[in-house]
């Protein structure tokens, strides 16, 4: 099998300093703990950015510094979030795809749906994905589909043939959300069973799940994210002193069983970023 390409969710929206200190928040703290990642085994970051407040933005100019700041540090590639928070319209949570040159992010999300987010919404109509999918395609900037939901990845295959949207493409399959689909490996099995062929996947379980899903997306070919926007504990009771620990911990799962850690470079290309 293809190394295992990990990617480390530093920040998020949700997370708060109250529920962990080792949240990154600044454009220095971010670098540094993508750099942490990265020498434990991540090939690329899901980025979110924070106002120095901790409240969540999608500013380019926040993005830009964080980025500046990663790749003064380390090799690691950079996926920037359109997702952004609850309730952002689709300009806020396309600030990062403004961005150019030494600050341009290697891939971006498109969440092809809308979906139930504990008890918020996470809204996705379908002219706001279509929106977001031309601005990537007018910006040449490689989508990863997340998926909340089966559904998603019937949606994304539309884009496709609407010439939105490019296959092979890669996807993200977010399990545990709650009012979402439940982590179960019946739900990963068919949610990878789905995907036409050549495409690749990664699985994002949330909280407890997190480790076990890496652990099976490992043995069946698939690719795992960790880090603090989904997970805070590395052991029951016992908080992860950043995303890094996760990765390591995923290090470990991949060894065990045989497969390799894919490099920046590596997973360039296979996820077939340009």
């Amino acid at each position: 099998m293809d190394p295992v390409v990990v990617t480390a969710c530093l920040v998020g929206a949700e997370i708060t300093r109250e529920q962990t200190p080792y949240l990154p928040i600044s454009a220095e703290e971010i670098g540094r703990e993508a750099e942490a990642c990265r020498n434990a085994g991540a090939a690329m970051i899901h980025l979110h950015v924070r106002e120095p407040d901790g409240r969540p933005s999608q500013s380019a100019t926040l993005f830009a510094a964080a980025i500046r700041e990663v790749r003064r540090r380390t090799d690691i590639l950079i996926q920037v979030s359109t997702g952004g928070a609850v309730g952002m319209t689709a300009d806020e949570r396309c600030g990062p795809l403004s961005l150019d040159g030494p600050e341009r992010p290697d891939m971006a999300t498109l969440t092809t749906g809308t979906v139930n987010f504990g008890d918020d919404v996470f809204l996705n109509p379908r002219p706001l994905v279509r929106e977001i999918a031309r601005r990537l395609r007018d910006r040449r900037i490689v989508p990863e589909i997340e998926c909340f939901d089966a559904a998603m990845i019937d949606e994304a295959l539309a884009l496709a043939k609407e010439g939105l949207l490019d296959l092979p493409a890669h996807f993200d399959f977010v399990l545990g959300v709650p009012g979402a689909l439940a982590a179960t490996p019946e739900a990963l099995r068919f949610l990878a069973g789905r995907l036409p062929e050549a495409c690749t996947w990664t699985v994002a379980a949330m909280g407890r799940h997190e480790l076990p899903f890496a652990a099976l997306a490992i043995e069946m070919g698939g690719n795992a994210r960790v880090g603090l926007e989904d997970n805070l504990y590395l052991a029951k009771g016992r908080l992860a002193k950043g995303s890094h620990e996760l990765c390591a911990e995923v290090a470990k799962l991949a060894t065990a069983r045989g497969r390799p850690l894919a490099t920046p470079g590596e997973a360039r290309r296979l996820l077939r970023l340009h």
